[in-house]
């Protein structure tokens, strides 16, 4: 029988490819003659017949590129501080409306300038009440 035929057997008993089988040259004949699954069996364990290093490549790991819907942006402090003065300075509003200290229209027109983000704090809605 061939070697090629021989190299396919101990690739099937290996369960690798026919190129990745190696033979020890000073020990051909002894492969020569083996016949079954069992006799290629010994002779591997023997070190007559020997398995390549798998090679494999080298993977490029690029970076990954991302795409203009997928950045997120912290917005959760900012939220967070908005959500807190608008409350108060709607709260104060609504309690100088209840004690007629301004008129609905002004109540109003407040409540627009609490949106919009005129006041920095109670205390500067406060002085501008006050100077008006």
């Amino acid at each position: 029988m061939k070697i090629d035929k021989k190299k396919l057997l101990a690739a099937r008993v290996l369960g690798a490819g026919k190129g990745s089988i190696r033979f020890h040259p000073s020990r051909l004949p002894e492969i020569a003659e083996a016949i079954t699954r069992q006799d290629f069996r010994d002779l591997i364990t023997s070190g007559a017949i020997t398995l390549k290093e798998a090679r494999g490549r080298k993977k490029n790991v690029g970076k990954k590129k991302r795409g203009f819907g997928k950045i997120k942006k912290k917005v959760k402090r900012r939220k967070r501080e908005y959500m807190l003065l608008t409350r108060k300075l709607r709260a104060y509003v609504k309690e100088l409306l209840k004690q007629d200290k301004i008129s609905h229209e002004q109540y109003l027109h407040l409540r627009k300038q609490i949106r919009a983000r005129i006041f920095k704090s109670k205390a500067h809605l406060q002085s501008i009440l006050t100077g008006k």
